[in-house]
């Protein structure tokens, strides 16, 4: 083991694992040319010793400061213009131990953080680097900012010597960064979480939970998820939200972080969309310290569960905002999932109109399929169809054209569980809501949907903890009455039906809550003798709701066990014995 003094140029080249992917062989071809022609030969001519490589960089030691930095900034200058390779650089004076053929402490490890921190183009020195060259040289270096970087003791003072355009040398007009051409459905990056809590034994976990969100992520399969090995390399580094996105070409980024108090942890996430540079959404979890890993699995989940809705929220908000002319089949999509979640006949139309084209222009788009089935139920199970076998007719044939197309969809493997509960085929049911729990657990609807099977195939303990999972997973979710309803209805099959009248309450207040809420409530306070309650639910449901015969509302629930449809009836009846 050997241990001395020297200066550290560390650099890497930008977006090396996104080139490898769209084209290794010729990425290659290009990093051994820039290693020969130009990286080996400039550092040889500034007496540096290249002692480590690392697939896209470099460790090269210096006998002086000055031969570092003039080193890295020839490199960079003729690296200006390239149309291809951009590098990042870090340089910093330290001790440095060489054991065998490995090299590492102070010099190589600020150097490295340095080179992580740097922007594509730049090159970054340490306050002491700066110090140690004469005044000319450092006058090429502004902005003498104080960082903390990973696992370093102590603050650093940083120096920057700015990227190029070709026009800053006067040699060709400036080539500009052209960004990644966003893909054709939304596009997300989840970035490392920050650890705050200065306990370096909460890296792992900060790690997990990114690396869990991303994995449950690119299991939904209307998103692109970059992949962990292009978000995990700007780990330490301090982030523009928008120039990531630009270089990794998506339009979401989620970054958090996590922050260690005694007993406790708290997760912060927020979700941006960086194309207008706006929060999405942010939210912040306390949990106590006990199964490190449970409690990791847990927070998890919920994030999972949250963002997948505020997604899709965001994503129909943009399509609306889109006018008619400039409509593609996503963007069809989306206006058909907006106007389907606002449950009323006209727009449950309007939805259909806009799945089907979609469908018009992309056939294979199995997406759409699985939301023009889902409209179909509805109009059944909300009466807005006079004909409800040929609409559930409809429906089956779009969902199992969705799952045909897409065997992968947890999403369409729940429309077409819920269509099959509607038809009595509560056995073909609960096998496709497996599916798609099986295929993706962390999506509420999904959870929802094997409720919804269970509890009518009379499974009704099964089906609340469904629920459960499903209300954990999304506590906001712009569907929770849906939810308490169907808990509601297995409460009523179970007999307890002062609970069926606190959820059913809560249900009610939800925003955009339909008929099913305020007709069970009127059942349950029936049975349980609350007689002018009962009369004034009836009241409301009947001014809410003009064209529904309450007497035989229930006569549509695909129950397995007709008893439950006598016993909700009932409810009704003593309701109406109370006007």
């Amino acid at each position: 083991m050997e241990r001395r003094l020297a200066a550290i140029l560390a650099a890497d080249v930008v977006d090396y694992t996104r080139m490898m992917g769209e084209d290794q062989d010729g990425t290659l071809q290009v990093l051994r040319q820039l290693r020969k022609e130009l990286f080996e030969p400039v550092v040889g001519e500034h007496k540096g010793a290249v002692v480590k490589r690392l697939g896209d960089g470099w460790i090269v030691e210096f006998p002086s400061i000055s031969d570092a930095v003039q080193c890295a900034l020839r490199v960079h200058e003729r690296l200006v213009g390239h149309d291809i390779i951009r590098m990042r650089t870090g340089i910093h004076i330290g001790d440095v131990v060489f054991e065998e053929e490995d090299v590492f402490g102070d010099g190589v490890n600020v150097a490295a953080r340095l080179e992580e921190l740097a922007a594509p183009g730049e090159v970054l020195i340490s306050d002491t680097a700066y110090q140690s060259l004469d005044g000319k040289a450092a006058r090429q270096f502004g902005d003498g900012d104080v960082h903390q970087l990973k696992n370093v003791a102590r603050p650093i003072q940083v120096w920057r010597w700015p990227a190029k355009t070709a026009a800053d040398n006067g040699t060709a007009p400036a080539i500009e960064d052209v960004p990644l051409a966003l893909p054709d459905k939304p596009s997300i990056a989840v970035l490392p979480f920050d650890n705050m809590s200065g306990d370096p034994e909460q890296e792992y976990f900060a790690d997990g939970i990114a690396e869990d969100i991303l994995t449950g992520l690119s299991r939904v399969r209307w998103l692109f998820v970059i992949s962990r090995n292009s978000t995990f390399a700007y780990k330490g580094q301090k982030l523009d939200v928008k120039r990531v996105a630009k270089e990794l070409g998506v339009r979401y980024v989620l970054e958090g972080s996590v922050r260690k108090a005694g007993q406790r942890v708290r997760v912060t996430t927020q979700l941006i969309d960086a194309a207008v540079n706006h929060q999405v959404w942010a939210e912040r979890y306390d949990r106590k310290l006990d199964e490190l890993f449970d409690l990791q699995d847990e927070i998890t989940a919920t994030i999972l569960g949250t963002l997948e809705p505020e997604l899709g929220a965001a994503e129909q908000e943009r399509a609306r905002r889109k006018p008619p002319e400039s409509l593609d089949a996503w963007d069809l999509y989306l206006r058909g999932q907006w106007h389907l979640y606002r449950f009323l006949a006209d727009d449950n139309a309007l939805a259909m109109r806009y799945f089907q084209q979609a469908i018009e222009i992309d056939p294979n788009f199995a997406a759409s399929h699985a939301g023009l089935a889902y409209a179909h139920h509805l109009a059944v199970i909300e009466a807005f169809t006079g004909d409800p076998a040929t609409s559930l007719d409809a429906a089956l044939k779009a969902a199992r054209c969705a799952v045909a197309l897409d065997d992968k969809d947890a999403v369409s493997f729940g429309v077409l569980a819920r269509i099959l509960t509607m038809r009595h085929e509560h056995d073909a049911a609960i096998t496709a809501s497996q599916m798609a729990s099986d295929l993706n657990p962390n999506v509420a609807q999904v959870r929802f949907a094997h409720a919804f099977a269970l509890v009518f195939a009379d499974r009704m303990e099964e089906a609340i903890d469904e629920l459960d999972q499903a209300t954990r997973l999304s506590p906001r979710d712009p569907l929770l009455w849906s939810f308490m309803t169907v808990r509601a209805w297995a409460l009523s099959a179970l007999g307890r039906h002062a609970e069926v009248v606190e959820w059913a309450r809560k249900a009610a207040e939800q925003p955009n809550s339909v008929l099913w809420p305020n007709a069970v409530l009127v059942s349950a306070l029936g049975l349980i003798g609350r007689k002018e309650e009962a009369r004034q639910a009836l009241d409301r449901f009947q001014q809410e709701n003009p064209n529904i015969e309450l007497d035989n509302v229930f006569d549509r629930l695909p129950f397995s066990d007709p008893a439950h449809i006598r016993t909700l009836a009932e409810g009704i009846r003593l309701a109406k014995l109370s006007e």
